[in-house]
């Protein structure tokens, strides 16, 4: 598909055709003899007409080629005797259009046409002179020469679409091979680690419920946080093995998040404001992310005691905020991780903004505004 930008170029190239070819059938006109001066102003305004008609052979070349056509016979019956160019290259458009069988159709009808103006409009000039002027106005050569160049166009562009297609087609075999081999790896190399973590989690509380023992919190954490590594893995490789389909965690699994925290031993908030409304997929799966990365990032580095986290629905943005109350101070910056890199990328991806950095009175922000309306990135994925 073609960007803006191609489209003012190419419609800026039709007009400095068409006015090329209009200046130079006036000058044509203005410098031949006519047989018949009462219709000088027609016969000039039925040139600049098919010359400038040429500028719209790209949007719709079969209208042109009727303009065109019926101009070059308008001039022929006034006695203006002009090479029919506009007609020419009107011809050489529609059949780069693949309208072959209309042009050859419409050149046909056009040629008869020359013939019986000759006979009827003979403008002072005898039978015998009338039709050799009329086979001299378009040329059945030129007529060839103008339907080949516009064919021979036509197949090197469809010759090119179809080598790009090709192109297109292999690169996406190979990324869907990759796909695949990344899931097979992934899943060799972590879900038997992460089910040996699960079980022995569920093992361990299994035995201290059955001693009658009380459960030690971080126990169940580990649990909860085995389940859920086990549910994003096998969604992760689905999606891997499903051409790259995203998993489907959006918004809505946002509470769960802030339940895990809250299992943890963090006190975790969640406040939503605003009137909730749908969102783009995309924003709905960055969202989601960025709520799980900073939680993981609180429990892991941040040594905090609360969070908050707040959703803004607003008109044209979400916008989202995690605060803790760790150990973060503006005077050390954290390094930013992996994590906090690829949070970034997916807010940058839509067309948003991502803002993470220690707070003047302690602790670690994370503010976050992703669009939702037509500012929103077109083929974004998360």
């Amino acid at each position: 598909m073609g960007t803006p930008r191609s489209g003012v170029q190419a419609a800026v190239k039709d007009w400095a055709i068409a006015a090329c070819v209009a200046a130079m059938l006036l000058i044509v006109g203005l410098s031949g003899n006519h047989s018949d001066t009462d219709f000088d102003l027609l016969g000039y305004a039925l040139l600049a007409t098919s010359g400038l008609a040429l500028a719209a052979s790209r949007r719709a070349p079969i209208a042109v080629l009727a303009v065109t056509g019926l101009s070059a016979v308008g001039c022929q019956a006034i006695g203006f005797d002009v090479p029919a160019v506009a007609y020419l290259v009107a011809v050489y458009a529609a059949v780069r259009a693949e309208h072959r069988m209309i042009t050859v159709a419409a050149s046909a009808t056009m040629l008869v046409a020359f013939q019986l103006l000759a006979l009827a409009f003979p403008h002072g000039r005898t039978t015998g002179e009338a039709l050799m002027q009329a086979r001299g106005a378009l040329e059945l050569a030129w007529l060839i020469a103008a339907a080949a160049a516009g064919e021979a166009l036509r197949q090197a562009e469809r010759r090119a679409n179809e080598a790009e297609r090709t192109r297109e087609e292999t690169a996406r075999r190979r990324a869907n091979e990759e796909r695949v081999h990344i899931a097979r790896e992934l899943h060799d190399s972590l879900t038997h680690q992460i089910s040996i973590i699960k079980v022995q989690a569920e093992v361990a509380v299994h035995l201290a419920r059955r001693r009658g023992e009380q459960v030690p919190e971080a126990l169940l954490a580990i649990q909860e946080a085995g389940r859920e590594a086990t549910r994003e893995l096998r969604a992760t490789l689905e999606a891997l093995r499903d051409d790259g389909k995203p998993p489907s965690h959006g918004l809505d699994h946002v509470p769960e998040l802030v339940e895990r925290a809250r299992a943890t031993g963090l006190d975790a908030t969640l406040i939503i404001d605003g009137q909730r409304h749908d969102v783009p997929a995309a924003v709905d799966r960055t969202a989601y992310r960025i709520v799980q990365e900073s939680l993981t990032n609180i429990a892991r580095h941040a040594a905090a005691a609360t969070a908050s986290i707040r959703i803004d629905y607003r008109p044209d943005t979400l916008a989202i905020q995690v605060d803790d109350d760790g150990t973060a101070t503006p005077d050390t910056p954290p390094m930013p991780g992996v994590g906090l890199l690829g949070m970034r990328e997916r807010v940058t991806a839509l067309g948003g903004r991502l803002r993470a950095e220690p707070r003047s009175e302690g602790g670690f922000t994370v503010q976050a505004e992703l669009p939702v309306g037509s500012t929103l990135p077109v083929g974004t994925t998360s």
